[in-house]
């Protein structure tokens, strides 16, 4: 493994624009995605768990209801399209009113990876939206399992899941049947019976039948289509308040079939910010012929984004970035990221290559887009992936029953 207090950062003196390490890590260890079903089912007697989050109390049953997209700052700001979620913001981490963090970067691949494993991206090896295999040499998109890859190979590490389930605790998940089978759910949420329902209601009243089943119980449930409005339309659109209004419908409604002696947690894997369609906000790496020189790969995000260099070109690769860009992204080679404790506290060896040579989180509002290359994700209207509060804060609202 690689500790991030063994490397040496090699920093300049005086960098360019913003400096690595005023970027706001995650609150790795006692506060992330990462922390939160360890803390669970430690309260649940599971052998071998720590309760990283101090702030929450133990439940026989424990109930995770993860929507994809709705980040603290989203809740927060639409008080009249979601009177539910807000009247539980108070509730948010244990009731100190506070959100938790995603981890970085700020996406649905790492995040649900560090949800259902309990451990930072640069141990579960998720690192990112794409990322280079170092065995191959090729982009991996860790979401879409494009190209395919032995799923726990890459991701050796047993799910919270599957131990919560070997330690007696009643375990499931209910989602879209579609999920059931992907590699990205056998690797991070897999455990205990999984059950496909097609619409949210449904989901939501099993996931109450499935919590009611064990006087142990943990279940996970999943909604996505309102991360799929925001990055269709945008957090500032129709659509998306559309689907927030049916989020809180869907949330009151499980809250109000909860069993006794049962926690039910809201939370998401990430939030959202909309960027503007003009050259300004929208860097495209395929048409600038700064950014793009010496690189190998473009991996990652728009606003989270793995640079691959050409070999030996790292040092002029990260120079260019920081020159370019150093005013609006938070710009770090692999080992200052690793060192800052961007992707946590530890980094195993077999994920450490799949971090780019250079790392670029955005700081304002702007995007690296890939037109040529990546033509949908340069579409996207709502984006994510950095460590802005509007992107990195999620909720962690509490019901109890």
């Amino acid at each position: 493994m690689v500790q991030p207090s063994t490397v040496t950062s090699g920093w300049p003196d005086e960098p360019v624009g913003l400096a690595p390490e005023s970027a706001p890590v995650p609150e790795y260890g006692f506060g992330s995605l990462a922390d939160l079903l360890p803390t669970l089912v430690a309260g649940q007697g599971a052998p071998g768990f720590d309760a990283r989050i101090a702030e929450l109390s133990p439940a026989d049953r424990n109930c995770v209801f993860l929507i994809d997209g709705l980040g603290w700052e989203q809740i927060r700001s639409h008080p009249d399209e979601a009177p539910y979620l807000t009247s539980l913001l108070a509730s948010s981490r244990g009731g100190t009113g506070r959100p938790i963090t995603a981890g970085f970067p700020a996406t649905t691949a790492t995040s649900l990876a560090s949800v259902g494993t309990g451990r930072v991206p640069g141990a579960h090896g998720l690192p990112g939206y794409t990322v280079r295999d170092p065995d191959t040499g090729e982009l991996m998109n860790q979401l879409r399992w494009k190209p395919w890859t032995p799923p726990h190979v890459w991701q050796p590490y047993p799910t919270i899941f599957q131990l919560a389930h070997e330690a007696g605790i009643h375990t499931a998940q209910v989602s879209s049947p579609i999920f059931q089978d992907t590699p990205l759910t056998k690797i991070a949420l897999s455990g205990g019976a999984f059950h496909g329902r097609l619409t949210g209601e449904e989901r939501v009243d099993f996931a109450a039948e499935q919590l009611a089943a064990g006087d142990r119980s943990l279940v996970y449930t999943y909604y996505s289509e309102l991360d799929g409005a925001g990055h269709r339309f945008g957090v500032d659109s129709d659509a998306w308040r559309g689907q927030l209004m049916f989020v809180d419908r869907l949330v009151q409604r499980l809250a109000e079939q909860l069993p006794s002696h049962s926690a039910l947690y809201v939370t998401a894997d990430h939030g959202m910010v909309d960027i503007p369609f003009d050259e300004q906000s929208r860097i495209d790496f395929d048409e600038d012929w700064e950014l793009s020189a010496g690189v190998a790969l473009l991996g990652g995000e728009g606003r989270a984004r793995h640079v691959y260099a050409v070999p030996g070109a790292e040092t002029d690769v990260l120079t260019c970035w920081r020159e370019v860009l150093g005013e609006q992204f938070w710009v770090a080679s692999r080992d200052e990221a690793i060192a800052l404790g961007w992707f946590g506290d530890t980094v195993d060896e077999r994920v450490y290559g799949r971090i780019g040579d250079v790392v670029a989180a955005a700081h304002d509002d702007v995007v690296i887009t890939a037109s040529v290359k990546e033509p949908h994700e340069s579409a996207m209207v709502g984006v994510h992936g950095s460590m802005t509060p509007a992107e990195q804060f999620v909720p962690l609202l509490e019901v109890r029953s």
